[in-house]
């Protein structure tokens, strides 16, 4: 949540970041009146609670008709202390509520405006011109007896799938060859929960305008994460981190979940856009002065990650309008998908600034005290888009397709997937 001291002392930029995402300025006015309204409440709650303090000290120096009137005194003082406290509490609950409503400001360098405003940054490799007619991944991942859609449907219902044979054991050399190289970058690796309290989510900042997005037990009020930032920021929760051992990162392994509400008619062939699949999440907690420079680092790993695959990609920088609430600004690497003849999202990485550290009572201990820790994420390997991009940029006229030579490794030395499941090493 944004930190009240900056909305007191430069309400105009949050209201400038409001107007660059599209979104309501006059809640910044909304919350200063609240956040007004809670220190006269605190003010006046303090100052009848310091009369009743005295008044106890007087009443036990009192003896007789003084101290009969008194007690009457401090009875009626009582009551007001009550309702102070009661308007108090109030006033702490109006400013949280606004306060979980707005959104983090975001850096003055991303572009304005919406989805498809977004700034494109860098072009990394170049599309393969193929001489033959190009086959969608799901054509592929059939040839190849890896991906089978119709039974997931059968089983589950649609945007579900099975991986099988050559397809599974594509899934799991892409994780091993992620994970690896997020160890050899110092990252600590997790493979969390997918099930997590509401604090953990609305701490994240998930449970706004994403809710639709989530899938929510009520029987247990547990909710299935659409990414395993969600545990990973929620690790540290009401914990106050050692200064000097920042920055701190992990890389968690998770099935994720999303009911991909309001995408009606979109992806709907394959695997591209679906309610269950893998991912590794790098997260990483850093002092705030060195929030930047650490997302950018943060996108260089999964640059270095997209590139070892082969794969030609773009970075582009988001637009304010397209970042979730608690981004302050956000990176995408887009895969070129041949079937598609356009460039889709594979990976993400986020600076969450102080936003979602505050929900989460996450503080760093330093010289001159605690202060606010800042969070960071960002997708090293989603694993569903980037089988489907692999599939689709290194096929052959044959149907098979090469295998990238860095993955080969994590793949038994597996040089090419071959029609029917088979394999040359």
């Amino acid at each position: 949540m944004i930190d009240l001291r900056v909305l007191r002392e430069n309400p105009e930029t949050v209201r400038a970041s409001q107007r660059k995402r599209g979104e309501d300025p006059t809640l910044v006015d909304a919350l200063l009146a609240a956040d007004t309204n809670r220190r006269d409440a605190i003010v006046h709650f303090d100052t009848l609670r310091n009369e009743q303090k005295a008044i106890g000290r007087d009443i036990a120096r009192a003896t007789g008709d003084a101290k009969t009137g008194l007690l009457a005194v401090a009875g009626a003082l009582a009551e007001r202390v009550k309702e102070a406290d009661s308007l108090q509490a109030t006033a702490e609950t109006e400013v949280r509520g606004l306060q979980l409503r707005l959104p983090n400001v975001v850096e003055d360098d991303a572009p304005a405006g919406g989805e498809n405003d977004f700034v494109v940054l860098e072009h990394v490799g170049t599309p393969c011109a193929f001489e033959f007619p190009v086959r969608d991944h799901l054509a592929l991942g059939e040839i190849l007896g890896a991906i089978d859609t119709e039974r997931g449907a059968k089983v589950s219902g649609a945007r579900f799938y099975f991986l099988t044979g050559v397809g599974a054991l594509l899934e799991l050399a892409l994780v091993n060859m992620a994970v690896a190289q997020a160890v050899e970058a110092g990252f600590v690796p997790v493979i969390t929960p997918v099930l997590v309290r509401p604090e953990a989510m609305e701490g994240t900042g998930y449970l706004g305008a994403h809710s639709s997005e989530i899938y929510h037990l009520p029987a247990d009020d547990l909710y299935l994460v659409g990414t395993s930032e969600v545990p990973l920021a929620a690790f540290h929760m009401n914990e106050t981190l050692d200064g000097a051992l920042l920055p701190k990162r992990y890389a968690g392994f998770s099935s994720c979940f999303r009911r991909e509400a309001g995408s009606y008619g979109k992806d709907t062939r394959g695997i591209f856009r679906v309610h269950q699949f893998e991912k590794v999440e790098m997260f990483s907690y850093c002092h705030l002065a060195d929030a930047q420079e650490e997302h950018l680092r943060l996108l260089a790993w999964e640059k270095e990650f997209l590139s070892k695959l082969e794969l030609p990609f773009r970075v582009i920088d988001v637009a304010a309008g397209d970042l979730g609430s608690s981004a302050a600004r956000k990176f995408d690497c887009e895969a070129w998908i041949p079937s598609q003849g356009t460039y889709r999202e594979l990976t993400s990485t986020s600076n969450c600034t102080d936003f979602q550290a505050r929900r989460l009572g996450i503080r760093v201990k330093g010289d001159k005290g605690n202060a606010n820790v800042a969070t960071l994420n960002g997708t090293l390997c989603a694993l569903a888009r980037t089988i489907v991009a692999v599939l689709e940029n290194h096929q052959r006229a044959d149907g098979s397709v090469r295998v990238p030579t860095a993955l080969r490794p994590f793949l038994g030395g597996i040089e090419s997937l071959e029609p029917k499941g088979g394999f040359v090493s």
